[in-house]
């Protein structure tokens, strides 16, 4: 099965970020991109992911969740700003994304230690450096891109509010075609 470790978003924040996506949508349909070249997150699916595992066996969730378990349990609780649409790729996006503003730091370390103690146990490091992110869609086609990177730039000052990160989530992830499906396989609070 696929697993990843996530902290996840309040409903008031999943409602904050469908309306962002919607006037970004709007925005992008108005300069000619093309409803099949992005694929929209859906608010209900969005959180912020820790640590991308990927696919498992079974037997290995037990431990997973135990080390997930143990690093919640080591890390307080915290606040996290939502804020300023950004994207990954070049002059191109390939991703949009809400980032983290105050409380990137604590952000940071929890990520730190959890991929320091998964890797402990067999799984691989994480390559490239941490960036705490809300993913809103995903990009199909470079000119849908090169759009939807002008258009972020409108909201690189957005503030959309704070969430609170008072636990980690273990998810499966299936992939369906209308979408991911994600199932809670953990849920733990931080210490």
């Amino acid at each position: 099965m696929r697993v990843f470790v996530a902290i996840d978003i309040d409903g008031k924040t999943r409602a904050a970020l469908g309306s962002l996506e919607s006037d970004i949508e709007g925005l992008a349909k108005e300069a000619g991109v093309r409803k099949g070249d992005v694929k929209w997150v859906r608010p209900e699916a969005i959180h912020l992911t820790l640590k991308f595992i990927g696919e498992v066996e079974d037997k290995s969730v037990a431990e997973i969740c135990n080390i997930v378990k143990n690093v919640a349990c080591s890390c307080k609780g915290f606040e996290i700003d939502i804020e300023s649409v950004g994207y990954f790729g070049g002059r191109s996006a390939t991703v949009l994304w809400v980032g983290t503003g105050q409380g990137s730091d604590e952000l940071r370390r929890l990520q730190k230690d959890l991929d320091g103690q998964l890797a402990q146990a067999g799984w691989p490091m994480e390559t490239r450096e941490f960036a705490g992110h809300l993913t809103l869609c995903r990009i199909r086609n470079s000119k849908a891109g090169e759009k939807l990177a002008k258009i972020s730039q409108q909201y690189k000052d957005f503030k959309l509010g704070v969430i609170s990160a008072d636990s980690i989530t273990v998810y499966q992830s299936e992939l369906k075609p209308e979408g991911p499906v994600y199932t809670v396989l953990g849920d733990y609070k931080l210490g």
